[in-house]
């Protein structure tokens, strides 16, 4: 079998997880990895036993398949590089900085017959995957991902550092156009907006309540999901699902008619589910799990949410502001 030839461009914090991942797939061969840091890069390819590079473009021609893991800034131009190549792209979320943006990538791809997918890790948590199975119609969806500060990933805003992640999610599961947002959110600590609330109100009447904060004091990542009949409430930090169903055989709970079921998922690495994922996807040429598309509709709300962040701020300085 000859391996799928596959580089990592950028190998901080996150992309030095990706190469590793690689390196150790038996059908995957890490042809090279690549950073700014010529140190950097060179610790890692050592580590991994793989080349590395400075410039992106010198091994442009030796891939398959990358995993683009730079600052957002640079996914567009970086990714679109290696797809007018043909070459598959992983990129880390979000897609890119404008729709625009995100849809030329997904034009270009389509034009190469190249595959791309989104680093929205969330999706390969194993609490996420069971929820295929159990959601049938939301009416109602309540999620929280709330943070303690760090530097790391504060070149953007929460809304597209954090909750980007519970915003795809809650898309792939209400399945149904969004038709009002209202937003409120506020800088604290950075100078970009570090807690952020947004109310989602989608055309088949299902309403999601979104807070996302890197300022807390502990970290936390839930979501709550009402439909009929039904309660599911979703740990992705403990892997666990508890769904409360209105079935008529409950005796325990203080609702009339209710039982409990509570499941805990095995810990596993979504992260190498979600690289396994991609190479099987390079591989048989089927669409990824989490598209362009969907990073695209992910990143589209999301902006839509800073906008309305940004726009009510200006309107509040401007009425704190003396008059003149």
């Amino acid at each position: 079998m000859i391996p799928l030839r596959v580089g990592v461009i950028g190998v901080g914090y996150l992309g030095k997880f990706h190469a590793e991942k690689y390196a150790r797939m038996n059908d995957v061969e890490l042809v090279g990895v690549v950073d700014i840091i010529a140190e950097r890069g060179q610790r890692v390819g050592k580590e991994f036993g793989t080349e590395s590079f400075t410039d992106y473009r010198d091994f442009i021609d030796r891939v398959d398949a990358v995993s683009v893991v730079v600052p957002t800034p640079l996914h567009f131009p970086i990714s679109r590089d290696f797809l007018e190549h043909g070459v598959d792209v992983l990129i880390e979320k979000p897609i890119a900085e404008t729709l625009e943006e995100a849809e030329v990538l997904i034009e270009v791809a389509a034009s190469r017959g190249a595959v791309i997918q989104v680093g929205h890790l969330e999706r390969f948590n194993p609490a996420v995957v069971a929820l295929t199975d159990v959601i049938d119609r939301p009416l109602f969806i309540e999620s929280h991902r709330l943070s303690v500060f760090k530097e790391r990933g504060t070149e953007v805003n929460v809304v597209l550092d954090l909750m980007i992640h519970d915003i795809d999610i809650i898309l792939s599961l209400v399945k149904s156009q969004l038709q009002h947002i209202h937003a409120a959110g506020v800088p604290v600590i950075s100078s970009r907006v570090d807690i952020a609330n947004a109310r989602l109100v989608f055309e088949n009447g299902c309403v999601a309540n979104v807070t996302a904060s890197r300022i807390s004091l502990k970290d936390m990542r839930k979501i709550r999901i009402f439909q009929k009949d039904a309660y599911v409430s979703v740990d992705y930090s403990s892997h666990d699902i508890t769904i409360i169903r209105r079935d008529g055989q409950g005796i325990d709970l203080p609702i009339p008619g209710m039982s409990m079921e509570r499941s805990t998922f095995e810990k596993s690495d979504a992260l190498w589910a979600e690289l396994r994922s991609f190479v099987d996807a390079v591989k048989t040429r089927q669409a990824p799990l989490v598209s362009g598309h969907d990073g695209r509709n992910a990143l589209g709300v999301a902006l839509d949410i800073v906008e309305q962040i940004e726009a009510s701020s200006k309107k509040v300085l401007a009425e704190e502001s003396p008059l003149s």
